[in-house]
C-alpha cells in the first residue's frame, strides 16, 4: 500500500529556533534540586536527547541513574521551561524562514509534520509556542528526548506513530527529516528516510552534506527550494 504524501520530522533547536544557553542553566539547577549537587561540566546538547543527557549528567557526578532520580530530572526540567515559557521569547529567536517553511507545508494536504527532537515533548511545546511556530505541527505523533538515548529510536517512534494515527504506512522514501547536526541526518539515513540539513547550528553546509544529508540549506530563507526538497522535486 503506497504512502499517503510526505511526513515530515523536524527537529527544533538550531533548526526552528535559537535558544542558546538555557540547557545548562536548567540541568545546573535540576541537579542541584533533586540530588543536592554543584554541575561541574555542561553537556553537550547539539543533536542529543534528553535521555542521553539526562544519563550523561548523573553518571559524571557518580548518581545511580535509576527511574525515580531520571523521572524527577525531568520533571524539574518542564517546571523550569513553564517558568521560563513567557521571557523565552526575549531569550532567544526563530531562526528565518522557519515560520514561513511550516506555513508553506501545512498548505499541501500531502504533508503531515510533527518532531523528531532530543527535548521532552513540554519543553518542545515551550519553546516553539513562545515563537508561534507550534500551530501546524502534529505533537501526539513526534518522537522525543524522553524515549531513547538513540536518536534514530525518535524516528521510528514517530514513523509508527504516523501510521497509527492515519491507518497508513510512511515508506522510508516518503518520510523526512530536517535538522541541523549529523545526530539528524543519522538518525534519517538509519531508516532510508530522506535528510535535509540546514546549517543554523554548529555544524557547516559542507559537514552535514559529508555526513550524508541528500540536500543542505544555509537556513530556510527559501521557502519554495525548502518545500520542493520536501516533496522531492
Amino acid at each position: 500500500m503506497r504512502s499517503p504524501g510526505r511526513l515530515v520530522l523536524w527537529d527544533i533547536d538550531l533548526t526552528l529556533v535559537e535558544l542558546r544557553g538555557l540547557g545548562g542553566g536548567w540541568y545546573a539547577q535540576a541537579l542541584a534540586d533533586v540530588a543536592g549537587v554543584a554541575l561541574r561540566e555542561v553537556p553537550t546538547f547539539p543533536g542529543r536527547t534528553e535521555r542521553a543527557i539526562t544519563m550523561e549528567v548523573l553518571a559524571a557526578h557518580a548518581i545511580e541513574a535509576t527511574d525515580e532520580i531520571v523521572q524527577r530530572m525531568w520533571e524539574r526540567l518542564v517546571a523550569l521551561s513553564t517558568e521560563a515559557r513567557p521571557t523565552l521569547a526575549q531569550r532567544g529567536r526563530a531562526l528565518p524562514g522557519a515560520a514561513a517553511a511550516l506555513d508553506a507545508m501545512a498548505g499541501q494536504a500531502c504533508i503531515v509534520q510533527t518532531l523528531v527532537t532530543g527535548n521532552l515533548p513540554e519543553i518542545a511545546m515551550h519553546k516553539l509556542s513562545a515563537f508561534e511556530l507550534h500551530t501546524h505541527l502534529d505533537f501526539d505523533i513526534g518522537g522525543y528526548g524522553s524515549l531513547s538515548a538513540q536518536r534514530p529510536e525518535l524516528v521510528a517512534h514517530a514513523m509508527r506513530r504516523a501510521e497509527a494515527k492515519h491507518g497508513n504506512p510512511y515508506a522510508p522514501e516518503s518520510v523526512v527529516v530536517i535538522g541541523d547536526t549529523p545526530h539528524d541526518v543519522d538518525a534519517a539515513l538509519h531508516h532510508g528516510a530522506v535528510a535535509i540539513g540546514v546549517a543554523t547550528g554548529r555544524h557547516s553546509e559542507r559537514e552535514l552534506r559529508d555526513s550524508g544529508a541528500h540536500v543542505v540549506f544555509t537556513d530556510l530563507s527559501d521557502t519554495a527550494a525548502v518545500l520542493a526538497a520536501v516533496l522531492g522535486r
